[in-house]
């Protein structure tokens, strides 16, 4: 359905919340056909940045892709609720639980290569008889397996933010795929969102600036069913502290010159989205509480475009060196 030749490939997205994974796979050269989710801010963010994506406002669970067969990829970043140690991690017991959903999809769509993302947790022992039947039905398709937890600050994402990535390709492509490597350097805090912390005037922005030279924790965009806009459970919130944030609440702007310079600033929706390296320019949808959950929910596009940019070598049987 794409031309690898001219790099053009096609693309359908699942679960494609605001876009995280989208830009990431368009950095890359991927072109989306139809991006799905369930959610209207999210839906209301793409039809806002990325019209032609073609975003679809859809419970996958009532999806059918038979139109598009043959497509080159087919990627999701299926719900974490379901595996998250921040939850109850009832993983097949969840009825948020997609991965059969989206089992039945990629047969339906028969794609060349699969991406799929989830948190961390989908890779604990407690999940590993449903990790093999998952990759075992995957298998009967046809296609090749593979999956790791990957670092976002290795990917110069200025968190820890492990992601787990499952790729699946279809036999002829498979030989060709090698997980990108990370970099051994990443932007810290200060380094990403000093200038935005700096932007009102406050006085005590410099000396935050010296105490914010590290990676943040990872970002936690929380469920629908739980808690507002805040930077996640008591022991990331110590993290945050330690980096001079206040991580309670979100603010609705940065601190200003009247603001005490002993004061613990909170992140705003545009520092949230730079720390999970979205462009300045992507405007999210919706009150305060669902722009963040968007953000703090996506897979950051850095990491998205480096797993892509393989794939894409990959379907391209380009070899790459493994040394």
């Amino acid at each position: 359905m794409g031309d690898i030749a001219t790099g053009r490939l096609k693309c359908l997205e699942i679960c494609s919340g605001a876009g995280g994974m989208a830009l990431g796979l368009e950095r890359a050269g991927f072109h989306h056909l139809a991006a799905y989710d369930n959610d209207a801010h999210a839906h209301a963010t793409l039809m806002h940045n990325r019209p032609h994506w073609n975003p679809q406002l859809s419970d996958i669970r009532s999806l059918d892709l038979e139109l598009y067969q043959g497509i080159d990829l087919f990627a999701g970043g299926v719900p974490c609720p379901p595996f998250s140690i921040a939850g109850k991690q009832e993983g097949a017991k969840d009825e948020r639980d997609l991965f059969p959903d989206s089992l039945r999809l990629i047969e339906q769509v028969q794609p060349k290569a699969v991406m799929l993302e989830n948190v961390r947790g989908f890779s604990a022992k407690k999940f590993a008889d449903y990790r093999t039947e998952l990759l075992k039905q995957m298998s009967l398709m046809g296609f090749v397996v593979d999956w790791r937890v990957l670092k976002a600050s290795d990917y110069g994402v200025p968190q820890l933010r492990p992601r787990f990535i499952l790729i699946a390709l279809q036999q002829e492509y498979a030989p060709f795929f090698t997980w990108p490597e990370g970099s051994t350097s990443c932007p810290t805090v200060a380094d990403t969102i000093g200038d935005l912390i700096q932007e009102c005037g406050w006085l005590g922005a410099q000396k935050w600036i010296c105490k914010a030279q590290s990676i943040a924790p990872t970002l936690v965009g929380g469920s629908k069913k739980h808690g507002g806009a805040d930077l996640g459970p008591t022991r990331a919130k110590r993290q945050w502290a330690d980096l001079g944030i206040d991580g309670k609440g979100i603010a609705d702007a940065p601190p200003s010159a009247i603001d005490p310079l002993d004061k613990l600033p909170r992140l705003t929706i545009r520092m949230v989205a730079r720390l999970q390296t979205f462009p300045d320019d992507w405007i999210f949808q919706g009150g305060k509480t669902a722009q963040y959950r968007q953000i703090g929910n996506a897979l950051p596009p850095l990491v998205s475009q480096a797993v892509a940019e393989a794939i894409k070598n990959a379907l391209a049987k380009v070899y790459q060196d493994r040394r």
